[in-house]
């Protein structure tokens, strides 16, 4: 009967051993899993820009897919995010006016009229460049990859 009991007090043991173990093995082995999902993610989101600021300089850009063009030049420095209103554009100024090159402008989404009322509003001949668009304005998408922005002059008679 000894014998018995000793038997069946191991094979708790045992059982309870493999238990204990196999959570953690199964939670470690889950999160390395989500992890490396994640890191997947978010380079299939990610893509490269060229942006060439107001002195000429040419800057690879990198930006996420759903962002939009305005978070990526401020996150990368070339805008200064206190001279810039939120990415709605009812508080737009147009301050985040860039040009896009010839072969990029058939890629994005036609302007809305408030974008070209703002950008109308920003020139000194009330025609806006069909070149110029608001950077707050356009979402990045991956077909976009390698685009090549300008970022606009400050207008001089903008200036204080």
């Amino acid at each position: 009967m000894a014998m018995v009991a000793g038997r069946r007090c191991l094979q708790r043991a045992v059982r309870h051993a493999a238990t204990a173990a196999a959570p953690a093995v199964q939670v470690t082995h889950e999160s390395t899993r989500r992890e490396a999902g994640r890191s997947a993610k978010v380079s299939d989101r990610m893509l490269e820009m060229t942006a060439i600021d107001e002195d000429g300089e040419r800057h690879v850009v990198k930006g996420l897919t759903g962002h939009t063009l305005l978070r990526t030049l401020v996150q990368s420095g070339l805008f200064d995010p206190e001279r810039h209103r939120l990415e709605d554009i009812t508080a737009c100024n147009g301050e985040c006016e860039v040009s896009i090159a010839n072969e990029w402008l058939v890629k994005l989404p036609p302007r809305t009229e408030d974008e070209l009322d703002v950008l109308q509003a920003r020139t000194f001949s009330k025609l806006a460049d069909p070149h110029s668009r608001l950077g707050c304005q356009i979402i990045l998408e991956p077909e976009l990859e390698g685009m090549v922005v300008s970022i606009a002059e400050e207008k001089p008679w903008r200036t204080l």
